[in-house]
């Protein structure tokens, strides 16, 4: 099975109908990959047939079988899943945007996790991806002052998917929460595009003080498992943290942040700068030779 894209557009063509259309040609495309991977499984394994015809095949579109599976998933004795269908495919429905941040996140889980052996398993299996789409829902809902259904959903998110993102923090598109499990994102917090994730994450505050109060990531940014940034700081474009870091102050774009408390590789006055965008190179451990000594 291909997994080159359709063609994308020029430069030109992003300022106009040229980006929507193509924005909706991968939509389409993504779409035929997903029904084209569950046919195959059901084949191959027969007692996911059915699974994979309710939750895929037996609908018309990716919207569809999101809003479905999610309704599912996230439903309860008293929130029902025909409620939670509805409220998912009118939302994403409405707004061509939560469509493509979709297809990103999906594209984002396929090619940077090797693990990802198809953008059905995704669909289904990666929590993260699964949390990510509830929570654009969920902040949809919230900017348009339904806050009551808005954290409602905000507590199934984190009761079913181990992810507790507050419907207010503002998420990008091309987002990978690698595990997903722990992962805590902060009311005012705001998340670039093409941003990797890994599991125990936190973006948080640093106290009682309310207003605008937790971290802004920068597009491509690569945050390692484990690692907590705390209250209104920035990490530049393109920037890398550490598993299990620390950082209370801003991370210059580019650069890589190790440790607690969390130090610059290569040195405060001149760290060194790195040329690829770790949110989706996902080098984690390249930085080592240059921060220490650590051997076995």
């Amino acid at each position: 099975m291909s997994l080159s894209p359709p063609a994308t557009t020029t430069a030109a063509d992003d300022l106009g109908g040229g980006k929507i259309e193509a924005e909706v040609q991968d939509e389409a495309w993504v779409w035929a990959q997903i029904k084209a991977e569950a046919r195959r499984d059901a084949e191959s394994e027969p007692a996911l047939a059915s699974y994979l015809y309710s939750t895929i095949l037996s609908h018309s579109s990716l919207a569809r079988s999101l809003a479905f599976h999610l309704g599912n998933k996230l439903c309860s004795s008293t929130l029902l899943s025909t409620l939670l269908y509805d409220l998912f495919l009118n939302t994403v429905s409405a707004d061509p945007r939560l469509r493509s941040a979709t297809v990103a996140d999906l594209r984002a889980a396929r090619y940077r996790d090797p693990a990802c052996i198809s953008f059905s398993h995704c669909l289904l299996n990666y929590k993260g991806f699964l949390a990510i789409q509830a929570h654009r829902v969920a902040h949809k809902l919230w900017i348009q002052n339904r806050k009551p259904i808005a954290l409602a959903l905000h507590s199934r998110i984190a009761d079913v998917f181990a992810v507790d993102i507050h419907p207010a923090a503002r998420v990008g598109k091309g987002i990978l929460l690698d595990h997903a499990t722990g992962v805590v994102i902060g009311e005012t917090a705001v998340v670039g595009n093409n941003v990797s994730i890994l599991h125990h994450v936190t973006l948080g505050g640093t106290g009682k003080m309310g207003g605008d109060r937790h971290p802004k990531i920068g597009d491509g940014v690569l945050i390692g498992a484990g690692a907590t940034i705390l209250g209104n700081v920035k990490i530049g474009e393109g920037a890398k943290v550490g598993a299990g870091s620390v950082v209370l102050i801003d991370v210059p774009p580019r650069t890589t942040a190790v440790g607690n408390p969390a130090r610059l590789v290569g040195g405060k006055e001149q760290p060194n700068l790195h040329e690829d965008v770790p949110g989706e190179s996902m080098d984690h451990t390249s930085f080592i030779s240059q921060w220490s000594d650590y051997i076995i």
